[in-house]
């Protein structure tokens, strides 16, 4: 896409947790537009990440940020008592002893902003909300583009509004959390075929399709829907310069149709995943602590999980058509995705 400074339209989904410098990097030296999750990064990491990125690529690529809803809860303000008992188990289990109460669960927005803004990626994106207009000039101003994330049509004109420069539309069957903002994401899950045109419809920015495109068929559909651009997560998420871990990747590629749920269990947060006995047991238990709370109860485990290499009590964030991806590398994936593009798209 033009406006990115890329040769083809077709861009990483940012992975929070589970990006990686080298996948970045190559989807950006294939043509396209590399994203990379910053959640949770404090500022030092963030300029630390980025310059990683720029020495593995000179070709533009984006960072992501989350934005905060307003409902995050802090650890002052919530007994934690009761959601550590709940997930003491697993830690056990790993030979972990169970998480000391930080005094933040993630850090302030403002700061990674600044960080970003001072390590100048050509992209920053952003999910769960609208940016302020005056951080949008701020930072086009320094010639970084500016991407919101929409799960509505009325999630999107707020953010056109905004002066955005473009609008990811993530249909409800992405895999990931459901970044929506405007209303509950379980009242937002609008399809990928009847989100994209309406969006189309309704702004002035390019519009990136996202959710259930994992093969040429998805891009050449979503272009015919009236998109500018593609996203695409799961498909590239299995290719073996991820983040993801083996287990991870075989159950995306062991993935049908109806393998995927929304579930709050693990951040807190709606998102689709692949069920495992670390989901299963924590839905079962009832006891669910709010984002960014879960999030932070799980993370500790999950991260010494993935490390053993145990597919059972780690986050199987995978789309609803993660099945249909075959490609084991990068490039694989980037060209199948590619060869959907029309010739007159750019």
């Amino acid at each position: 896409m033009s406006i990115f400074g890329v040769e083809h339209p077709i861009l990483l989904g940012p992975f929070g947790g589970l990006s990686s410098i080298e996948l970045t990097a190559a989807v950006s030296n294939l043509g396209g537009l590399g994203g990379y999750g910053l959640y949770g990064y404090s500022a030092q990491r963030i300029h630390d990440t980025i310059a990683q990125l720029k020495d593995a690529t000179s070709r533009p690529f984006a960072v992501n940020l989350w934005l905060p809803t307003g409902d995050e809860v802090v650890p002052p303000r919530l007994d934690l008592g009761p959601f550590i008992d709940a997930v003491a188990p697993f830690y056990a289990e790993l030979g972990l002893e169970p998480p000391t109460v930080p005094q933040a669960f993630l850090p302030d927005l403002r700061v990674q902003l600044e960080a970003v803004e001072e390590a100048a990626p050509a992209v920053l994106s952003l999910v769960f909300g609208v940016p302020p207009r005056d951080v949008v000039q701020r930072l086009q101003a320094k010639g970084i583009r500016v991407v919101g994330t929409a799960t509505t049509v009325h999630e999107a004109v707020s953010l056109d509004a905004a002066g955005v420069d473009a609008i990811v539309a993530s249909g409800s069957e992405a895999g990931g959390h459901r970044v929506s903002f405007a209303a509950p994401a379980e009242k937002s899950l609008v399809g990928t075929f009847a989100l994209i045109p309406q969006v189309v419809d309704a702004v002035r920015a390019p519009v990136i399709a996202a959710g259930g495109i994992a093969d040429r068929r998805g891009v050449a559909a979503a272009f015919a829907l009236g998109a500018s651009g593609v996203q695409v997560g799961s498909a590239f998420l299995r290719t073996r310069e991820s983040a993801a871990t083996d287990a991870h990747r075989a159950a995306l590629a062991a993935a049908s149709d109806t393998s995927t749920v929304l579930t709050r269990a693990m951040s807190g947060r709606l998102a689709r995943g692949i069920p495992n006995r670390a989901m299963r047991e924590i839905e079962a238990s009832g006891v669910i602590a709010p984002f960014p709370a879960q999030n932070w109860l799980t993370g500790g485990f999950r991260a010494a999980a993935g490390a053993k290499g145990d597919g059972e009590l780690v986050s199987l964030w995978a789309g609803q058509a993660a099945g249909l991806s075959r490609g084991e590398t990068a490039a694989e994936v980037f060209a199948e995705l590619l060869s959907g593009v029309p010739a007159s798209a750019g």
